[in-house]
């Protein structure tokens, strides 16, 4: 299956090859090392690394699915950061300084990450 995929993919024009090519599905995607961006100027559909204030935290069902919902914000903006399947994240709460990890995208017009890795600061 590995070397259908592979030629598949070598006929496609655009294609990136690499360490994605190589990649099982399902295997997790390596961490980018990517610096930290205001949020006003992180750049959608991305990888970014953000860093802020949690101003509030809201346990909000997302397609029958709990979702832990928290706004993030720098003072160049805001963002909603969704944990999906999780109720509770130790540490997590509001007036937090956290560093968040992922792809923002748009979800009813609200700037979005889902599921960010992340770090507690300090």
């Amino acid at each position: 299956m590995r070397s259908l995929r592979r030629s598949r993919d070598a006929e496609r024009p655009g294609r990136r090859g690499g360490d994605d090519a190589e990649r099982e599905p399902g295997e997790a995607t390596p961490e980018v090392d990517v610096p930290v961006q205001r949020i006003g100027d992180a750049p959608d559909r991305v990888p970014v690394r953000l860093e802020g204030n949690l101003r509030m935290i809201t346990l909000r069902p997302r397609g029958g699915v709990p979702a832990l919902e928290a706004e993030l914000a720098d003072g160049s903006g805001s963002i909603t950061v969704v944990w999906l399947g999780r109720r509770h994240i130790t540490g997590v709460h509001a007036g937090r300084s956290l560093r968040v990890q992922g792809r923002v995208g748009r979800h009813g017009g609200v700037r979005t990450m889902y599921n960010p890795r992340y770090e507690l600061l300090p």
